[in-house]
């Protein structure tokens, strides 16, 4: 395998490729001596973790809920997460130890798109959009304000009630309003109130305004429930070989939510990483392995892992993916590339430097 990393020739031809936004074209002239330079990728991936915070608060009158009610309220405040979602998403950075040279003379205008990372995406074929699978990642929620944050619950609340100085007065006098609102909504809905709205939308106006001040009404006994999901992404390697295939991506505190791998208030939400499959070098006809083309056009053969991620014995999310350091590397004769009598392109991933698509440009 002949390897070259040219430090100075990369630095230019990095700088060239700084303004392009997704892949850059890198043609082979006399200029660059006919050589392009790539590097292949190692693979990564992004965890996004979703979890859900609930906040749990006692209303005014929450001693009172039974009696008036005959419900059972929550009696103290709490706060409480569980998680929510988890998603996996495939990413990659580059393989330093993977940088390759590849010269395509015979003025042929041979050419390689490469990514911001400068990895390969294809060569000979500037049409080809390589497009990564979608995952569907969890979105982060916010609080909404509990109906006794809302006006509604100004609107609620009697004169009466305003004036009392005693608690129980005032949740006989709250438990009162909530049966006059229920008796006022059965005479609407039944066609029998003294002062009927006058048409269709009125009423629906009537019925919802009733229906708020009674909820706002009976949350000052039975209390609220406000509930948001937090969401954050965490970048997780390929172990080592050797190392171990499990670690702790993050944990979960019931007070805090998510919080850092180290931190013990929290249980331990896992990230498993285990090679399935080894990507082998092909092999001839007589089955020995074959040997890197000189001058080679380099590319990954994968393997595939399987990645899961778990928290309280319990699967979140997983999947097996094509994995770079799972495999090996091997080359493509480059005359392939610039033949005038038939020229080839190449389709890569650029996750994986896996070969996607070899085939022949019509000329």
């Amino acid at each position: 395998m002949k390897k070259q990393i040219i430090a100075a020739a990369f630095v230019v031809l990095s700088l060239l490729c700084a303004h392009a936004q997704s892949t850059s074209k890198l043609t082979a002239t006399k200029a660059n001596e006919y050589g392009l330079i790539y590097t292949l990728p190692l693979t990564s991936f992004n965890v996004t973790l979703a979890a859900e915070k609930t906040v749990r608060t006692p209303g005014e009158f929450y001693q009172y809920a039974k009696k008036y009610l005959n419900a059972d309220p929550i009696l103290a405040p709490s706060v409480s997460w569980r998680i929510t979602g988890a998603a996996i998403e495939q990413t990659a950075f580059p393989d330093e130890h993977e940088r390759y040279l590849v010269t395509l003379k015979n003025g042929s205008g041979a050419f390689v798109m490469v990514s911001d990372d400068n990895f390969p995406v294809s060569l000979n074929d500037e049409s080809y959009r390589w497009t990564q699978p979608e995952v569907d990642l969890p979105e982060a929620v916010e609080a909404k304000p509990t109906i006794l944050q809302l006006p509604v619950a100004r609107q609620a609340v009697t004169p009466e009630m305003i004036q009392s100085k005693s608690s129980a007065k005032r949740a006989e006098l709250a438990a009162a309003k909530i049966y006059e609102l229920r008796n006022m909504r059965s005479e609407i809905i039944s066609g029998q109130a003294e002062s009927m709205p006058s048409d269709g939308a009125a009423m629906k106006l009537a019925l919802d305004q009733i229906a708020s001040q009674e909820e706002a009404l009976t949350a000052m006994f039975l209390g609220t429930v406000q509930t948001s999901v937090e969401v954050r992404t965490y970048s997780v390697e390929v172990p080592a070989e050797g190392a171990p295939e499990r670690s702790v991506v993050a944990r979960l505190s019931m007070v805090d939510g998510l919080v850092a791998p180290d931190d013990l208030s929290g249980s331990p939400i896992y990230v498993t990483v285990s090679p399935q499959t080894r990507g082998e070098l092909p092999v001839n006809e007589k089955g020995v392995t074959k040997t890197f083309p000189k001058g080679g056009v380099a590319y990954r053969i994968p393997g595939t892992g399987l990645v899961t991620v778990s928290f309280d014995g319990k699967t979140l999310a997983g999947g097996t993916y094509d994995v770079a350091q799972y495999g090996v590397v091997f080359g493509l004769d480059p005359s392939l590339f610039t033949s005038r009598k038939s020229l080839s392109y190449l389709r890569f991933n650029p996750l994986t430097g896996a070969v996607v698509e070899l085939g022949t440009i019509n000329q």
